[in-house]
């Protein structure tokens, strides 16, 4: 998963949840139907990386404007960032329930205006609707499952939001590729995510309010009448008594830190242990966007342009790989978290992603070194003023080739009839000289090279989603449910989550920028350098907390433990304790 919560649940969990959701469906029905919140924040962030192709070809400035096409991709993610907060004070103020049926409206319209959009400010208006209903959604729908499930089951329910989230993004890209020939194409890419929005809407009418939360306003029967459809009639009085104390531990632990989050926050940065969860917590989710994961699921049909597939169709198919794996992962990370450990299993990921990341950049540098070569008659056949102009001004036109042809302005390469490797033509970019290099039986690069190594970066990419996505995709947001006390663990979770959504803004607002002044092989290594440095600071600065309670973390960080030996000195004394006891 790229964002969002992970709650951890073990095999037994997941056995239980069936066994449990077949004796009552009811449960099953909150779940799903909370959770297509998941599947549309997964959707909306996951779509716009084929969308941004056909938006390309309807509108000039996008297609001449690197950072018009990160702006149109990265404001869904700063309007998450404002959702996500709206969504916390909104949950507490209004409920679950009404949070994310407000979720649902901004995502239909938002859809609808992405759909209906006569100019590029246009789509930007409608992803910032988007993601207004990607942050809100992010908060509110494992909240709402968290608290509307049986307890023993709870970590398998909210587990299903997190494969919705990747399943949403899996989606998408299945979504983009049926559409590729319909008229319209990108307006039906995006507008088709208001459909699950008003699904989503129309089931949770017919839900109740979380339980916890009318509990919270004194609606005491309403929450017992909701825990006697979701518990055995035997258990609903021990869970009242749980939800009493539970609230009221909530209300002490409000009045010692204080109501106005800026309080809060200080006493957070005040508290030793606090300060030194947070330097963990913080760390290992800038790392996770640092490692240049959604340079891949924001622009991955980009990238394979730019390994020399020039067909959109085709670079829409060869995405469905790294969106597959990223959910393949997902799963394969529940499997083994708790076998490797949290710190061991970051760590292994980010040396694959090192290795990949180096190998990528290996391979696009040869892309680059052997791209085609410019023939200057072939370029002066296709009329008088249809060469590149960057090109026509060269001291030495004949050193150049393919790559140095696209980085000129608003210039385009059509392949020689004889062969694609063979010298080829550097063109203006209209869609007049697009049409003519057809007719010369060649094919039109704007994105990227032809080239022999394109299969290669193909399957770097599919490695290098499959180092990420079992380690530094899920494991940072477990690390972030475990390294807090219980009283500051949801100041330090919003804190890290907000670094979060704060670094996936600034990749994927420079992504097409740095490809396009450092090149894709550049941009590959430096995220490499990024995953490098970020490698030493979870070896430094993250403990490990496999097989460790929340009170032994807590006193890990008393000691100021940071590394895997701080942990096991814990289990140590903890052991002795158990043994002097």
């Amino acid at each position: 998963m790229v964002e969002g919560g992970v709650i951890k649940a073990d095999n037994v969990e997941f056995t239980e949840c069936w066994n449990t959701i077949w004796k009552t469906p009811y449960i099953m029905r909150l779940a799903l139907s909370a959770g297509i919140g998941g599947l549309l924040f997964g959707y909306d962030t996951g779509v716009i990386s084929g969308a941004l192709l056909y938006i390309k070809d309807d509108f000039d400035s996008v297609e001449r404007k690197t950072w018009l096409q990160e702006t149109i991709v990265s404001m869904a993610v700063a309007g998450a960032i404002v959702g996500a907060a709206l969504g916390g004070w909104a949950n507490d103020r209004f409920g679950r329930k009404i949070s994310i049926l407000a979720a649902d409206v901004l995502f239909f319209v938002g859809a609808i205006v992405m759909a209906v959009a006569p100019a590029p400010w246009m789509i930007i208006l409608g992803r910032i609707f988007v993601g207004f209903g990607v942050g809100m959604a992010s908060m509110t729908s494992p909240l709402y499952i968290s608290e509307a499930s049986p307890a023993r089951i709870r970590g398998a329910l909210v587990s299903t939001n997190g494969l919705l989230i990747t399943g949403g993004q899996f989606l998408s890209y299945l979504i983009n590729l049926a559409f590729t020939h319909a008229p319209g194409t990108w307006r039906w890419m995006l507008g088709v995510a208001g459909l699950p929005a008003v699904v989503q809407f129309v089931l949770m009418l017919s839900l109740p309010e979380s339980p916890r939360w009318l509990y919270r306003q004194n609606r005491e029967e309403e929450a017992r009448a909701i825990l006697e459809k979701i518990y055995p009639s035997e258990l609903v009085e021990e869970e009242m008594n749980a939800l009493h104390s539970s609230i009221e531990e909530e209300k002490a632990d409000q009045e010692a830190m204080g109501s106005n989050i800026f309080q809060r926050v200080n006493q957070a940065v005040k508290n030793d242990v606090v300060r030194r969860g947070l330097y963990a917590g913080v760390t290992v989710q800038v790392v996770q966007q640092f490692v240049g994961i959604n340079t891949v699921m924001y622009y991955s049909p980009s990238i394979v342009q730019f390994a020399g597939f020039a067909s959109k169709k085709t670079a829409l198919a060869l995405s469905l790989i790294t969106s597959g794996l990223n959910a393949v992962g997902s799963v394969i990370s529940m499997m083994f978290v708790d076998r490797k450990g949290r710190r061991s299993l970051m760590i292994i990921s980010l040396i694959g992603i090192i290795t990949c990341l180096v190998a990528l950049s290996v391979v696009f540098f040869q892309v680059a070194s052997h791209a085609p070569l410019i023939d200057r008659l072939k370029s002066n056949s296709f009329g008088r003023n249809a060469t590149c102009p960057a090109y026509l001004r060269q001291q030495s036109p004949s050193s150049w080739n393919c790559m140095d042809c696209l980085k000129g302005t608003e210039c385009a390469f059509c392949t020689n009839s004889a062969g694609k490797y063979r010298p080829g033509a550097c063109l203006a970019s209209t869609d007049a000289l697009k049409d003519a290099c057809s007719e010369h039986h060649g094919t039109w690069y704007t994105n990227g090279c032809p080239t022999k190594f394109g299969i290669l970066a193909i399957l770097l990419l599919g490695l290098y989603i499959i180092a990420y996505s079992p380690g530094m995709g899920t494991v940072p947001w477990i690390v972030n449910s475990e390294i807090y006390p219980l009283r500051y663990r949801g100041i330090g979770g919003g804190i890290a989550a907000v670094s979060n959504w704060v670094s996936n803004l600034i990749v994927s607002e420079t992504f097409l920028t740095l490809t396009e002044h450092l090149g894709s092989a550049g941009t590959f290594l430096l995220f490499a350098g990024f995953s490098l440095v970020g490698l030493v600071a979870i070896y430094f600065v993250v403990p490990e907390t496999k097989g460790l309670a929340f009170e032994e973390v807590e006193k890990m960080l008393q000691k100021g433990g940071r590394t895997k030996k701080g942990s096991e000195n814990v289990d140590d004394s903890a052991t002795k304790d158990q043994g002097t006891q």
